[in-house]
Order: C-alpha cells, then sequence, then structure tokens
C-alpha cells in the first residue's frame, strides 16, 4: 500500500476515486486480467484482517450468562438454596450453592461455545463476492475480501467492500444506506476527479466508485478492492447504523400516536425485555416452546410445593420445606435447553458437511416437515454445464457438435451439418426405421417394444442399408448466415473464454449458457475477444436479460461504423419481434407459416431435452443515443437462428427424486425453459413418467403447465385441479409465490429454489427458502433459510434427511429428559404417604439426590441421544406433522407411560426395603440428619437412587428407537445379538451410560459423602432389588413397544407413505417411471473441474 502510517492501515496519497486505475494497479501490484494470487492474498489477509465492522455480529458473553441464570431449573435452586440457608441446613445449602455456580459456568461455557460455532457457521452463509484470483473467477465470503482484490459485481449482488471500478456496463447502485438518496446512482469507471478535492467531491457524487453494502440495482461491473472493513464509507458511519430496532408499537411518542401510547410502549417494551431474559419471545419456535415448557413446570414446581404444603396442613417446617425443594427440583428438566442447542450447532455442522448452509435456525426445525419440493431445473436438477448441441440457421440446415466431452474446450468435437427437417418427415423416418428392425431383428416376423431411442440410435450404426444412412456432413466452409448468427452468440454475452497457457486448461466464467454460446462461437474462432480486438467491433450499450422479457440485448458499432443491436433470449419472445429472417439476398418476411415452422424447429429441438433459444439481429439507423427506450430497440428484428443446448441432469438426481418419493415427498420443477425441454428433462429425472397413457385425461393435463397457463387460472381453478402440475415451463417469478399459496391452501409445507433477484418474494413465502450459493444473487441469499453451496438437488435431499435426523434426537432427548422427571415426581408425590414419628413426610430421595441425578445422570446420556444416527427408515417415511412438533401424541403418551413405570418400580424397591423386610419405621428427622433410627430409610434410599439412576441411564438405551426393541434396534441385521454393536454405535452415549452406572458405586459407599450430603448409607442385598427393578423396568418399556407394535398405535408416524389415490387420480411414484438415462457421459462430480480441462493438442 502506498503512504501507510501505520501496520494494517488502508491509506493512499490521494483517495482512490482520484486517482488512475493503472496508478492503483502499480501501487497495489495487482494484475487486471489475472487478479491476486494465493500467496498475495494471504499476505494482505494477515497484514489487514477480516473484511467486517467492528463489534458486528458475534455471540456477547453477558447475553448467554443471563440466559443460564434465567433458566427456570436455575430459579428453583436459587429458590432451593435460600430454603436452605434459611433452615439452618449449611451442609445442603452449601452444595446447591455449588451446584448453582457449577451448572451456570458449565452451562455458559458449553452454550458460549456452541453460540460462537453457530456464529462461526452463519458467517458461511453471509453475502458473498465473486472475485478474480490466479486467473479464475471465485465465489467467497464476503468478510474474506482483501484491497487489491479485482471483484466483479452483478444485479442483485450487494458490494462487499469499497472498490474503484475500472470496467461497467449499464452500471446502477443504490447507496442511500449511505447518502439517503432512493433514486440508484448511474457510474461512470472514466470519470476525472484528478483535480478536485474530497470536501468538494461528496460520497454519492464519486460515480467512480462503488461502496460496501450499496446494491447493485442494474447493469454489471469490475472493480479494485480499496477499503476493507472499518476503513470503508459505511465502516466509517457504522455506529450510527447500529441502532436498536424496534418493534411495532413500542414508540413512547405522546405526539405521533396519542396520549397513551407512553404507557403502552412502555408496557410492551417491558414484555420484550423479560421475554428475551427468560428465553419466550427470541429463538426458533422450539426454543421458544420449549422455553415455555420449562417455565410451565416450574409453575408445576410451586403447584408441587403447595400440594406438599397441604398434606401437611400448611405448617411449614425445616423439613417440609426440604420436601418441597426436592419435588420442585425433581419436575424442573434443566439441562433441556442446553442440550437443544448443542444439537442445533451439531445439525449445523453435519449440514455444512453436506453443502447446506444454514441461515435461519428455524430451518432445521422446518426441513424435517417439508411435504413438496419446487425446485430450478438449471444447475439444479441437472449440472449446470451447458453445451451447444444443435445450432438451426434457416435456409441452410442444422448444425450439430458431438463427441464433445468439455463444456469448456472449444477445440473438441465434430461439427457436422445436416438438413433441417419437419416433424412429419422425422415422424415417418422414425416409423420405417422401426418396421426395418423389426423385421431384421426377428425373422419371425415379431415386433420387439424398444426402449424409447433405442431404434434410431441402433439404426444409426446399421449404415449397410443406404436407406437409413445419415445425410449429415463434416462441417467444412463458413457461410454468412452462420457467421451472423455467431456474432450474436458472441457479442450478446457477458462469458468469457481463454487457454490457460501455464496450466493447459481451458478457462471460462460467466453463466453456464453464455459460456455454452461463446464456446460454440469459438469453435467457428468468432469469439468475444476475437471480434473485438482483432475485428474492430466495439459496445456502445447493453440491456441486461430481464426473467420478466426473457432476452438481453447488445448494441455494437461495427467495423465499418454500422451500428448493429443483436438480441438472444427465449424463442417466444424473441420471434414475437421479428419481421424479417435471414440475412442478405436470403432475407425474408415473416409470415405465420414461417412462424409455425420455426415453432415445429423449436419443438423437435426442444424435445429432445435441448433448451432452446433465439438469436436475432437489427441494424439501427442513425446515432444511438444512451437511455433509448429497449421496446424501441427491440422491435423490428431480423430471425438468425435457434440454438439448442443441452444441461445433461446430475447423475444423482434421479435417486434424490426416488428418494423424496419414498420419503412421501412431491418433487416439482419450476423452470424458465420451453415446455418441451422442461417435459424432457422431467421424464429424464423421474418427477413425470415418460407414459401418460395409464394416467386419467384430468391428471395427464394438469401434469405439465406453462407459467401462462397457470397463471391464467383462478385460485379456485387451480384448487379443483387433480393434482397441482409437477412441471411448469416458462416460469415467472410471480408463478413461483402462486405456487407456493396453491400448495399452502392443500396445507403442504414446501420448499422453494430461487437464484435470482426476483426470487425473493417466493423464497420469503415459502416454509423453507432454498437459495443456490454459487449461482444466487445476494438477495436471494437474504431472503433464503438455507443455502446449498454446490447448488445440487441431492443437497435439498440431504437436508431434508439431516431435519429429520435432527428432529427425531430432539423427540429423544426429550422424552428422556421428561421420563425421569415425571417418574420422580411420581415417586416423591406418592412419597408423602411416608411419615415419620413425627408425621412428617419421609422423602424417597433426598433433595441433593434428585440434583445429582437431574445434572450428573440425565444430561449427558440426553446429549448423547442428540448425536444419534439417521434412523434406517428415515427417509422411507412420511414427513412429520408440522403443527403437533415434537410433542406428539405417542411421546407425550411413551412419557406418561414410561415415567409411571420408572416411578412405580422405585415406590416399591423404598417400600419393599423399609416395610417388606424392615420393620415400617421411619425414624425420626431422617430427612436432615442420620441417626439410628435411620438406618433402614438411609439403606431404601441408596436402593432407591441406584434403581432410579440405571433405570433413567437404561431408558436412553430402549429410547434410542421410539418403537424398536432395545434388543433388535437395526432390522435384516445378521447378528444373532446386535445388542451390544447398536448400543456401542453411539460412543458417546455408550461411555455415558456406563460412565453414569459405575459412579453409583462410590456415591453409595464413600463415608461422609453418602450420609452427610447424599443422606443414604451402604447397602449389601438391597442391590439384589435394584437389579430387580431394572429388570421390571426394561420389561415394561419392552412390552410396551411390543403392544404398539402388535395394535398399529401411533404406526402413522413411522409408516411409508400411503400410496396416492388410484382409479384416475395421481398414482404417481416420481423417480420410479423408468431407469435414469444420461445422455452425457460427464459425472457431475466433475463440476468443479470444468472451469478447466486439458487442452486439447491441437491447440
Amino acid at each position: 500500500m502506498a503512504a501507510e502510517t501505520k501496520s494494517g492501515s488502508q491509506e493512499y496519497e490521494k483517495h482512490p476515486y482520484r486517482l488512475t486505475v493503472d496508478h492503483l494497479v502499480s501501487n497495489l501490484g495487482v494484475n487486471l486480467e489475472q487478479g491476486l494470487s494465493p500467496a498475495q492474498v494471504s499476505q494482505l489477509r494477515s497484514k489487514y484482517g477480516e473484511n467486517k465492522l467492528e463489534g458486528e455480529g458475534g455471540v456477547k458473553w453477558y447475553a448467554v450468562l443471563f440466559k443460564q441464570i434465567s433458566n427456570a431449573m436455575i430459579l428453583v435452586l436459587l429458590l432451593a438454596l435460600a430454603l436452605s440457608y434459611g433452615v439452618s441446613d449449611y451442609v445442603e445449602g452449601g452444595v446447591i450453592t455449588a451446584v448453582v455456580i457449577g451448572n451456570v459456568i458449565i452451562g455458559f461455557v458449553q452454550e458460549f461455545q456452541a453460540e460462537k460455532k453457530m456464529d462461526s457457521l452463519r458467517a458461511l452463509s453471509s453475502p458473498t463476492a465473486s472475485v478474480l484470483r490466479n486467473g479464475n473467477i471465485e465465489s467467497i465470503p464476503s468478510i474474506e475480501v482483501v484491497p487489491g482484490d479485482i471483484i466483479l459485481i452483478k444485479t442483485g449482488d450487494t458490494i462487499p467492500a469499497d472498490m474503484r471500478l475500472f470496467e461497467s456496463m449499464n452500471l446502477e447502485c443504490d447507496e442511500k444506506i449511505l447518502t439517503g438518496e432512493a433514486v440508484p446512482v448511474a457510474k461512470v469507471p472514466d470519470a476525472d476527479f484528478t483535480d478536485s478535492s474530497e470536501l468538494e467531491c461528496g460520497v454519492g457524487d464519486r460515480i467512480n466508485m462503488a461502496y460496501s453494502s450499496s446494491t447493485v440495482t442494474k447493469g454489471r461491473g469490475r472493480g479494485i478492492c480499496v477499503f476493507t472493513g472499518m476503513y470503508t464509507e459505511i465502516g466509517k458511519i457504522a455506529q450510527s447504523m447500529q441502532g436498536v430496532k424496534r418493534k411495532p408499537n413500542r414508540s413512547m411518542s405522546r405526539k405521533k400516536h396519542g396520549s397513551l401510547q407512553p404507557v403502552k410502549g412502555a408496557t410492551l417494551r417491558t414484555w420484550d425485555g423479560i421475554g428475551k431474559f427468560l428465553g419466550l419471545t427470541v429463538g426458533t419456535p422450539l426454543q421458544i416452546k420449549l422455553s415455555k415448557l420449562a417455565y410451565t413446570l416450574f409453575g408445576c414446581a410451586i403447584l408441587l410445593a403447595i400440594i406438599v404444603f397441604a398434606v401437611h396442613k400448611f405448617v411449614v417446617t425445616s423439613e417440609v420445606a426440604i420436601y418441597a425443594i426436592s419435588t420442585g427440583i425433581a419436575i424442573i428438566p434443566e439441562s433441556l435447553i442446553a442440550v437443544l442447542t448443542i444439537t442445533f450447532v451439531t445439525g449445523m455442522t453435519q449440514m455444512r458437511r453436506r453443502k447446506v448452509l444454514t441461515r435461519k435456525l428455524s430451518a432445521l426445525e422446518a426441513l424435517g416437515g417439508i411435504t413438496n419440493i419446487c425446485s430450478d431445473k438449471t444447475g439444479t436438477l441437472t449440472q449446470g454445464q451447458m453445451t451447444v448441441r444443435k445450432a438451426w440457421v434457416p435456409g441452410v440446415g442444422i448444425y450439430t457438435v458431438s463427441n464433445s466431452e468439455d463444456p469448456s474446450n472449444p477445440t473438441q468435437g465434430q461439427i457436422t451439418i445436416g438438413p433441417a427437417k419437419g416433424k412429419a418427415q422425422m415422424d415417418a423416418e422414425k416409423a420405417a426405421r422401426q418396421e426395418h428392425f423389426d423385421t431384421q431383428r426377428s425373422a419371425a416376423a415379431l415386433k420387439f417394444e424398444l426402449p424409447p431411442g433405442r431404434s434410431e440410435k441402433e439404426a444409426s450404426k446399421n449404415n449397410h442399408d443406404e436407406k437409413f444412412v445419415d445425410e449429415s456432413e463434416e462441417y467444412t466452409t463458413m457461410v454468412p448466415e452462420l457467421e451472423e448468427l455467431l456474432r450474436s452468440a458472441a457479442l450478446c454475452n457477458l462469458a468469457t473464454v481463454r487457454l490457460n497457457e501455464q496450466e493447459g486448461k481451458w478457462q471460462t466464467t460467466g453463466d453456464p449458457t453464455e459460456v455454452a454460446l461463446q464456446v460454440f462461437a469459438y469453435r467457428f474462432d468468432k469469439g468475444k475477444k476475437i471480434l473485438e480486438q482483432q475485428e474492430g467491433w466495439k459496445q456502445i450499450y447493453e440491456y441486461p436479460f430481464d426473467s420478466t422479457v426473457k432476452r438481453m440485448s447488445v448494441v455494437y458499432t461495427s467495423p465499418s461504423g454500422q451500428t448493429i443491436v443483436f438480441i438472444k433470449g427465449a424463442v417466444e419472445r424473441i420471434l414475437d419481434l421479428c419481421d424479417t429472417f435471414g440475412i442478405g439476398g436470403e432475407q425474408k418476411q415473416m409470415t405465420d407459416a414461417i412462424k409455425d415452422s420455426i415453432y415445429e424447429q423449436m419443438s423437435l429441438l426442444a424435445d429432445q431435452g435441448l433448451r432452446v433459444l433465439a438469436l436475432a439481429t437489427k441494424t439501427w439507423d442513425g446515432e444511438f443515443a444512451d437511455g433509448t427506450k429497449r421496446d424501441d430497440v427491440e422491435s423490428g428484428l431480423t430471425l438468425l437462428g435457434l440454438a439448442g443446448l443441452y444441461d445433461p441432469p446430475r447423475l444423482e438426481t434421479k435417486d434424490a427424486v426416488r428418494e423424496c418419493t419414498n420419503a412421501g415427498i412431491k418433487v416439482h420443477m419450476l423452470t424458465g425453459d420451453h415446455p418441451g425441454t422442461a417435459t424432457a428433462i422431467g421424464k429424464e429425472v423421474g418427477i413425470i413418467p415418460r407414459d401418460f397413457s395409464t394416467l386419467s385425461r384430468e391428471v395427464a393435463d394438469s401434469l405439465v403447465k406453462t407459467a401462462a397457463e397457470f397463471d391464467g387460472m383462478t385460485d379456485e381453478q387451480i384448487d379443483a385441479m387433480p393434482e397441482l402440475p409437477l412441471v411448469i415451463a416458462r416460469c415467472a417469478p410471480h408463478t413461483k409465490t402462486r405456487m407456493i399459496e396453491a400448495l399452502h391452501r392443500r396445507k403442504a409445507y414446501a420448499a422453494m429454489t430461487g437464484d435470482g433477484v426476483n426470487d425473493g418474494p417466493s423464497l420469503q413465502a415459502a416454509d423453507v427458502g432454498i437459495a443456490m450459493g454459487m449461482a444466487g444473487s445476494d438477495v436471494a441469499k437474504g431472503a433464503s433459510d438455507i443455502v446449498l453451496t454446490d447448488d445440487n438437488f441431492a443437497s435439498i435431499v440431504n437436508a431434508i434427511e439431516e431435519g429429520r435426523r435432527m428432529f427425531d434426537n430432539i423427540q429423544k432427548f426429550v422424552l428422556h429428559l421428561l421420563t425421569s422427571n415425571v417418574g420422580e415426581v411420581v415417586l416423591l408425590i406418592f412419597g408423602l404417604g411416608f411419615r415419620d414419628r413425627n408425621s412428617l413426610s419421609v422423602f424417597p430421595l433426598s433433595p441433593l439426590q434428585i440434583l445429582w441425578i437431574n445434572m450428573i445422570t440425565s444430561g449427558p446420556p440426553a446429549f448423547g441421544l442428540g448425536l444419534e444416527k439417521a434412523v434406517f427408515n428415515i427417509m422411507s417415511r412420511p414427513p412429520h406433522n408440522t403443527k403437533t412438533g415434537v410433542f406428539s401424541w405417542q411421546i407425550i403418551t411413551d412419557m406418561i407411560v414410561y415415567g409411571t413405570i420408572m416411578g412405580t418400580v422405585t415406590l416399591m424397591t423404598f417400600v419393599i426395603v423399609v416395610y417388606g423386610v424392615g420393620n415400617g419405621d421411619l425414624g425420626h428427622e431422617c430427612n436432615k440428619t442420620f441417626s439410628d433410627s435411620c438406618e433402614t430409610v438411609f439403606r431404601a434410599r441408596s436402593a432407591v437412587f441406584a434403581l432410579l439412576t440405571w433405570t433413567i441411564l437404561i431408558s436412553a438405551w430402549e429410547i434410542k428407537s421410539i418403537r424398536r426393541s432395545m434388543f433388535s434396534l437395526t432390522p435384516n441385521s445378521n447378528s444373532k445379538f446386535p445388542f451390544f454393536k447398536d448400543v456401542y454405535g453411539n460412543k458417546f452415549l455408550f461411555y455415558a451410560v456406563v460412565v453414569g452406572a459405575v459412579i453409583v458405586f462410590p456415591c453409595i459407599y464413600i463415608p461422609g459423602f453418602n450420609d452427610k450430603v447424599f443422606k443414604q448409607k451402604p447397602i449389601t442385598w438391597e442391590w439384589a432389588l435394584a437389579v430387580g427393578g431394572l429388570v421390571v423396568f426394561v420389561v415394561g418399556m419392552e412390552s410396551w413397544k411390543f403392544v404398539k407394535r402388535s395394535t398399529g398405535w401411533f404406526a402413522a408416524d413411522e409408516e411409508p407413505p400411503a400410496g396416492r389415490k388410484s382409479g384416475g387420480l395421481l398414482d404417481l411414484r416420481q423417480g420410479f417411471f423408468s431407469f435414469a438415462k444420461s445422455m452425457s457421459r460427464t459425472a457431475s462430480f466433475n463440476k468443479a473441474e470444468t472451469r478447466g480441462t486439458q487442452a486439447s493438442a491441437a491447440v
């Protein structure tokens, strides 16, 4: 950096807007064509740090600490602490004090680390920047941008740092966050401010700069990063941007909202503060629900204390108070929220490994309930590696590219030209070829039904029969009609193609569609760089692609000085604007008959699974003026031809669609492609059947719709359809929103993918918005819940599977924790009947025993259940009910049944020791201290403590499956006794159970600790009762599971999705219609290499 005053500062001799680009390039040592090298990036990052504002985001330690203190369990313990000291029980008070401090510290450390981990994972899904590094375009988190980076921006992007522009096309930025001006600022990279001062030229007037946090509203551009982090303009006013955003009706202004507003505002603000402190108004729906549960249980604890007082006729002695404390402690699952937080973090980490970034925690809960996925096609269901397979040129024929494995390499493959045939001619040839085959394949003239496409494929190999010889011939010479089409393809294009001579690889940048067209032009030595630098074409204006009009136009000056307009876009949109077709002497007027023949060619290409684009041109009369209306430019066009691009389906898409069907999820494809292309790809990946004849007419007609047809229907007509469309072609942003609304009216829980600026409304309307990490705009990412880092449909299915796993595990540890609470409450409430010589209740478990069990015994297994792997049938059952959520009737019933069994066996153990073997004497003041009269009670507590600990621990293994036996967790296992293998599969849970079980012995046998703290004594024969009670408990749980399986109770939650309605309605099994057939031999996992493949030896 020039003129630095201290290490890490970002200073220049003049402000960058006053410097020339060449001067900046020289000072920063950056190459505009290559960008920074990895070594430079590493050096600059260590020097200047991360590109973020001070105090931006991050978890606040004091907020986590307050959250721990406001935990319902801590409030109960603090009450117990006060009562213990109040009745002069200093041992118990001291232990509870240590427990409170220890619990707060441990909870604080665990949750603080979890929140920091969550923050780092969220940062991965923050706005990204496209930068040029080492000759390649990379998409990186904005936080990683360094001064000197070459940044590429386009419509919808959030600018990651302050940058000095050196190239732009119709670039306008919304800078109201800096200037307050709502009108976007048009950028001019060549603007000269050399002689101006910073005081004379304000931020909004520096039109050769683009500023961090502003958004691109129009056009595209490139620039050099000059300031990052707190050195940016937004960094300088960061403090003013960190104001508190209040909810509605929180104003204290009497003038604006009336005389009662201060009271109303103060009340709502107070409620917000209390709710935030208690976790009742912030967090995910599940976190809020569990916080409400915790405080509901806190209320129950107070009710139980009142019951204890009532049993003792409200004569509240120290012993009665301690017993009330015990019941209060017993009912609160103190580790519930902590386990949930850590489960969320592990879930986010697993999502990251499976190419999914979580922006909102609520998405983790929602993913498991998805019933419908509305997905884009290009790059999601398909590989996003487009190649031009065919090009139709009027009056010339069809050019075909074959044997090209690398989409980036223009020197690879073979080009042939053949005549353009109509549909009738192709159908006749197909029928004749089929008849010829049937005759040749069977001497008995048996008719073989070959799979679709096989007859054509085999016919091409049998060239011995002249009747079926391919009429195509190898391309040899350029013709004017093709040359003009190639100019349009190359110049109306933002993609770049270059050979990296050092690595011997072809590298491309840009949208896959434009890359394919640019590579096609390079095959004929008519690439954009060649035309501009060698032939003298110069761009003067651009109308970027607009999803509403589905076309793009550029205006160029030709070498001869003429002004020429080149247009590309959807065939229907371009054809309506064409008056003529062909060039030169072959140019003819466009008629309805000609349009029909062109549409027929388009359909023939689309039926082959090709995405068809039209290319057109127009000669502009006179001088072209900036700001000319788009409609004036895009009219009176001349059609040059059609290009058919093939984007092969991802190899894993078919299996992913099939997996969705098994999981009760329906897949819809919403694409901007032609209906023929969309239908062909939909059939290939299994979204729709290849043969509609097995379906009723109503269903068949509803499967594929165009956006015009769908949007032209009323809500009532859409709701009357037997099924919503599985494929919508020529889809517009508004169509996506209507589709989500239609799904919601059918009570569906829908996910929607999106990547464009206009996809924000549909992503927000969906229950789960899914943005594309590679191709998506920052606007789309900002509106989404999750982001796919690989833009792969299979990653959506992975996310759903992970969401279901998390939901299952949350249900499991909630059931585990609440089961133990129910068991303890049953034990203590019935224990009120155990009266000593003073008619005071003797508790079967001391308060500190309960504390130990709740915190030491229950906590670790609950964490272990949160780490459980996905169960065998996780993707072969229907989505969970999003309304009932975690607390389904099965979970509630299991909690009551298991808790009752647990409470009963521990209660009976106490009864047997005291009344069966003992004489029934409950001693004197055995709740306070040990005496000879308390020997039986203390031994009974030891037996109950051991049994309750073991039942809680073993229940964690039992709850590994809600319905299956603990001894047969894995179906179809080859092992005769798979128990040990199954329980050892989750090592954390295994050792939590084993260690917890062993710790019982020192708790009972360590002198002083056992009688002074836990109020229990060593036992001998009572171990048999503990072991026997454990066996009874396991038998009880197994019996209840057997009853559920045999009667089918709650089976709807676990069974595979029911078959669709038959009898003419939809009986579709998506993904099972036929075997997947990929038209590409390139594996989709090679996507990362498609921008740099080995150059042909011909280069």
